[in-house]
């Protein structure tokens, strides 16, 4: 019989859960606001409050003896032995905290349920859930990477999760391509997100906008606003042929790949699964990232290599936490 479980994606804004089957996927799933103005306490009893709602909903129509658990993915290092969350970025006021215990003990003194729960790093539940369920299935080894508001990653080796001996691995985002450059993200300099993150990718836009005596038919898709400028905008634009947004593309794309070509020599990873909101672009990213790559790696790396568009969406991190449950670490 196949086991069901409960996969939560904690995000600063919504947190995202729901019942995940072993077979069937996603049976439910609801999204809310992220009541992060209440502190760790205050956010731990809001998510107790939801997954007690979600399982007792799923008893209607599940077997009790085959719920595996709750996962739970979120931002920031996470010591997934210990289950301790380390200063999550998009939980202004957090520092180190005993989060999977604190929602374990909430669980059973507030609602009155003893429920296992896995805690995972956001990014890392978003590769796992790619390997199990979505674009991933088909690889033995790959990186996931996330382009959104920022740049994050995920490794799967030998079809596990690999965390790195502090839980750590996979950043990508924090890889370092421009040293000596004045971008910055966390007082680092030269990061891949401080480059190539939502907010860089406009502005680098703007200043290209700026600085083109040739201009850019962008400012139709922005009724000429450009502090709505988006890269939705930039895209549409790169898709009917504007040059600047063509060369944009170029440019994100390749500080992608040089990334990349990175993990390609360090790691011998060959496979990417790219996902996020920036992924949208489809191959006006792809295209020049696999041209950088084999640029910046030897002829003997580049047998193999493939770049594919993540098929969860934004319920990767869902999927996966559940997966953690399932035995999928």
């Amino acid at each position: 019989m196949s086991r069901w479980a409960i996969g939560i994606d904690l995000g600063g804004t919504a947190i995202k859960a729901s019942v995940v089957h072993e077979e069937r996927g996603i049976l439910t799933e609801r999204s809310v606001a992220t009541e992060i103005a209440s502190g760790p306490a205050g956010l731990v009893a809001q998510l107790a409050s939801i997954i007690a709602d979600l399982y007792r909903d799923a008893l209607r129509t599940l077997d009790p003896a085959l719920f595996a658990g709750t996962g739970f993915g979120a931002p920031g290092a996470v010591d997934a032995e210990k289950g301790v969350l380390s200063y999550p970025p998009n939980l202004p006021g957090w520092t180190i905290y005993p989060l999977r215990d604190a929602l374990r003990n909430c669980l059973k003194d507030a609602e009155h349920l003893e429920i296992p729960v896995t805690l995972e790093n956001d990014a890392n539940a978003a590769a796992l859930g790619e390997a199990v369920f979505g674009a991933g299935r088909k690889f033995r080894d790959f990186l996931l990477v996330t382009l959104g508001t920022g740049v994050g990653g995920g490794i799967i080796l030998n079809r596990k999760l690999y965390r790195g001996p502090n839980g750590t691995a996979g950043e990508l985002g924090f890889m370092i391509v421009d040293f000596e450059g004045p971008s910055q993200h966390a007082g680092i300099r030269g990061t891949i997100e401080s480059l190539i993150g939502k907010e860089q990718i406009v502005s680098l836009a703007r200043r290209m906008i700026e600085e083109s005596p040739q201009g850019s038919s962008v400012g139709s898709f922005c009724n000429h606003d450009y502090t709505t400028l988006s890269p939705r905008h930039l895209e549409k634009a790169a898709l009917e042929g504007d040059e600047l947004s063509l060369a944009l593309w170029n440019r994100v794309g390749s500080i992608l790949g040089v990334g990349l070509a990175s993990v390609v020599a360090l790691m011998d990873i060959r496979k990417f699964v790219i996902g996020g909101g920036i992924s949208a672009a489809g191959n006006l990213v792809f295209t020049p990232a696999l041209e950088q790559i084999r640029r910046s790696t030897l002829p003997s790396m580049h047998e193999g290599l493939e770049l594919v568009p993540a098929s969860l969406g934004n319920k990767a991190g869902m999927y996966g936490a559940a997966a953690l449950c399932f035995g999928g670490t």
